[in-house]
């Protein structure tokens, strides 16, 4: 019992007597205040008088201590009811909780009757073992050919650039489409500020294509006009400041267990890239020196070589058409002192463009782009020979004529040792001799050059590998 009902109980045996007892006692103090007030503020009244009135204030005191004492007991009515609502209450939804939980429990046990094979009492026969779910199927498992069937193919490779393949298929796709014929090898770059993608690797795998990467030894987003990038200085690469991304790089490949062809810092017997070593005029591109080329190829092969990678790798050694460079850098000297030595290297190539400016009377054709590159190749090495970069420009209109004498190279019994060409199937607009120009080397750029190209592949017949669509 609180302390509460024990102060309001002590002269009561229960609530209810409680407020009687206070109602009688407010009947008693308004009675005896009424007759005084009748009879102090009221002298000049006769007694009589006075006794009436204040009989009458009486009577109207006991009426309104009547209605209260009806309205307490309303109230206690009211209370009482509420407390058996409520109680009611739990009690039903107590019951309905037992309710659901029972209907619950047959139901299943229907269920587990229903689906139970019976017995010809009736009864129901214990359920049948069930097989074992069927294990999710294993992932795809990415093969390529062995690194030397790849270095000494049965028959050309015919490969493509384009926008963002192999890690988005959707212009490599629609340009094969036209073509009528999937390549057997796909191009991409990557810079010196990127770790190895073994994703390239297995998206161009699971679809049966050689990946080529032309790994440049600057960042990848540098532009082409930006020829001196001194962090990538060659001597930098020798002294050693790019070690630990060589050695990541190179475990990288190893881990991924699948071949490639690295075209590394391509058209190096240029002028227009940082692993570049000397201008025409002898001055240094970059603080490079004579000779740091080559020491810097064999350095980063010697690394892939401790770090296993070189079981994987074909190594592509590819400078630019010497037939357009100046002066001195024509020369087969400038060219070999540029070469790693045969060790180093599993195929040799070239950059070759139909690209404007023509000089007058200037033939367009397949040796007039590729004849003099490949005699000082030749005389350099018995390496095979892969056209890495390859197109041919809109501008001027000889673009179709070019296609069809490019696959009548190809087939050209002189060129057996071509092991494949990879096209740059994309419209990039450059500066030339100072001159703005955008160089359309789409496969696709018009209807004509396709054509040429369709009919060109298609007559190379099994000389070439291309696989089907779809």
């Amino acid at each position: 019992m609180s302390s509460a009902t024990a102060a309001r109980t002590w002269w009561a045996d229960s609530p209810k007597r409680s407020r009687v007892t206070a109602v009688a006692a407010a009947v008693l103090v308004l009675t005896l205040t009424a007759v005084s007030v009748v009879v102090w503020t009221s002298p000049e009244i006769s007694p009589v008088q006075q006794t009436i009135r204040a009989a009458e204030e009486v009577q109207k005191a006991n009426a309104a201590a009547k209605e209260r004492e009806n309205l307490l007991a309303r109230i206690d009515a009211l209370e009482a009811e509420v407390a058996s609502v409520t109680e009611g209450k739990i009690d039903a939804e107590q019951a309905l909780a037992e309710n659901d939980g029972a209907l619950q429990a047959a139901l299943k046990e229907l269920a587990l009757l229903r689906d139970a094979p019976a017995n010809r009492n009736g009864v129901p026969a214990a359920p049948k073992p069930q097989p074992p779910a069927k294990a999710a199927p294993a992932p795809v498992q990415v093969t390529a050919p062995t690194r030397a069937e790849l270095v000494a193919p049965n028959a050309m490779y015919y490969g493509m650039y384009t926008e963002q393949a192999p890690h988005n298929w959707a212009t490599f796709d629609a340009t094969s489409t036209k073509v009528g014929a999937l390549p057997s090898m796909v191009g991409y770059f990557g810079g010196w500020d990127q770790d190895f993608r073994p994703d390239a690797v297995t998206r161009a795998w699971s679809r049966g294509m050689l990946p080529l990467l032309t790994w440049e030894s600057r960042p990848i987003a540098a532009q082409n006009d930006v020829v001196e990038e001194p962090e990538y200085s060659l001597p930098r690469i020798l002294d050693g400041a790019f070690d630990d991304y060589l050695r990541r790089y190179a475990q990288s490949i190893a881990q991924t267990g699948l071949p490639l062809a690295i075209r590394l810092n391509h058209e190096m017997n240029g002028t227009w890239y940082p692993w570049s070593e000397r201008r025409e005029s002898g001055s240094s591109i970059n603080g490079n020196r004579p000779g740091d080329y080559a020491a810097v190829w064999r350095y980063v092969h010697d690394i892939f070589e401790q770090e296993g990678a070189n079981d994987l790798v074909i190594w592509v050694w590819a400078p630019n058409r010497i037939d357009k460079l100046p002066g001195v850098l024509r020369s087969p000297e400038h060219l070999a002192s540029l070469y790693p030595g045969d060790e180093y290297v599993d195929w040799v190539g070239m950059s070759g463009y139909l690209r404007p400016p023509f000089r007058n009377g200037e033939d367009i054709s397949f040796d007039s782009t590729f004849g003099a590159t490949l005699a000082q190749l030749r005389d350099l090495t018995d390496k095979p020979i892969v056209l890495a970069e390859v197109g041919a420009s809109e501008i001027e209109g000889h673009k179709a004529e070019w296609v069809q004498s490019f696959f009548e190279g190809l087939a050209d019994p002189a060129n057996d040792d071509i092991v494949g060409f990879s096209w740059f199937s994309l419209a990039i607009t450059t500066y030339v001799q100072g001159e703005r120009a955008t160089n359309d080397w789409r496969i696709d750029s018009r209807a004509d050059s396709l054509a040429a190209f369709r009919e060109g592949l298609a007559g190379l017949g099994g000389r070439i590998q291309t696989q089907p669509l779809g």
